[in-house]
């Protein structure tokens, strides 16, 4: 069977593709199951409720941001082999971004109104980050993973204990989110100084700021 060989044309429409079901909803899922299928519904509060609808609107603004972040990485990527574990990571990362989404509905909460600057905010710095090489773009995704790790272990603490199915979901995100980080770092990613993290970190805390907001 002859493989198909893509165009840089082809590249950008598929690029755009992505972007446009990421922001409308329409993300192409892998064949995992979503975390919280067939679990029962918990008995939760107004209170309990709002939290957790709003907590799951965060990582589903997180997620929307990763697909910015490896869309632009994978765009300017330099090796063929460095885009192929990027467009991969994207493709398990809109798992997490359907599952979100679809938790944050069930709760009765609606996703960031604030999502294309989500998207786009992060599809240049990925592009940024990819045009600096490749070792300092996996350097970015694993450095960008272990925050958002520790974002999820902030939001399993403070998620009412009887709700299971978010739980659920927020635990399966953090096992694929650690996998990707020592991916990249397997790859060859570059400890990224001090001051990018901390940029990275004040950065992230404006967006869940305004995500739980708005």
């Amino acid at each position: 069977m002859n493989q198909r060989h893509y165009t840089p044309l082809d590249h950008v429409i598929q690029h755009i593709d992505v972007g446009l079901r990421t922001l409308l909803g329409q993300p192409r899922i892998t064949e995992r199951p979503n975390p919280a299928d067939g679990l029962a519904e918990a008995g939760l509060d107004d209170g309990e409720r709002d939290l957790a609808g709003r907590l799951m609107r965060i990582n589903h603004a997180g997620e929307v941001a990763a697909q910015g972040l490896y869309e632009g990485q994978a765009l300017t990527a330099k090796l063929p082999e460095v885009r192929e574990k990027m467009e991969r990571a994207a493709q398990e990362e809109n798992d997490h971004l359907a599952w979100c989404e679809q938790r944050a509905k069930e709760l009765g909460c609606h996703v960031s109104y604030l999502n294309p600057l989500w998207y786009f905010g992060s599809l240049g710095i990925g592009a940024a980050a990819g045009l600096a090489g490749d070792k300092w773009s996996l350097g970015f995704v694993a450095e960008t993973e272990k925050q958002v790790i520790r974002h999820l272990d902030e939001h399993l603490a403070r998620l009412p204990q009887q709700d299971q199915k978010s739980r659920a979901i927020l635990e399966q995100m953090r096992e694929d989110e650690a996998h990707h980080a020592t991916v990249a770092l397997q790859a060859g990613g570059a400890e990224l100084p001090a001051a990018v993290k901390k940029l990275m970190g004040l950065t992230s805390k404006v967006m869940t700021g305004l995500a739980f907001r708005l």
